[in-house]
């Protein structure tokens, strides 16, 4: 018997409406605000009941990919049905290529405008 369900993924980010949006243009689903003060939170609920949230960070420093002096930590991996096009939006929504010099691979590594890394992966 599980002691928790997962409730959130959640991403420290210097701007949580911002990385939120970017986001929701890639998974879709609706983005809902909350605000505490200067503390910003955002909820994305999406198809199948996941949410992803972000909260703000003011001394964000992000990940460094690939890094031996430092952990990524974690990364998303985002399922799609065409790399090529993929690809093509996420950089025009403002995600940086990490690692897709390897065509024949079925996944390719990005960084959010923030610098988290995630994977767009064919299924």
């Amino acid at each position: 018997m599980p002691i928790a369900k997962l409730g959130a993924v959640v991403l420290d980010c210097p701007d949580p409406v911002a990385l939120a949006e970017f986001y929701r243009a890639i998974v879709g689903g609706t983005a809902t605000e909350q605000r505490q003060g200067d503390d910003v939170w955002v909820d994305l609920e999406h198809h199948g009941g996941n949410t992803l949230a972000f909260q703000s960070a003011p001394e964000y420093v992000p990940p460094k990919w690939p890094s031996a002096d430092g952990a990524q930590q974690f990364h998303l991996d985002l399922t799609v049905d065409d790399l090529d096009a993929a690809e093509e939006q996420v950089l025009a929504l403002g995600a940086k290529v990490l690692d897709a010099a390897d065509r024949s691979r079925t996944w390719r590594v990005y960084a959010d405008p923030v610098g988290h890394p995630f994977c767009l992966c064919t299924g």
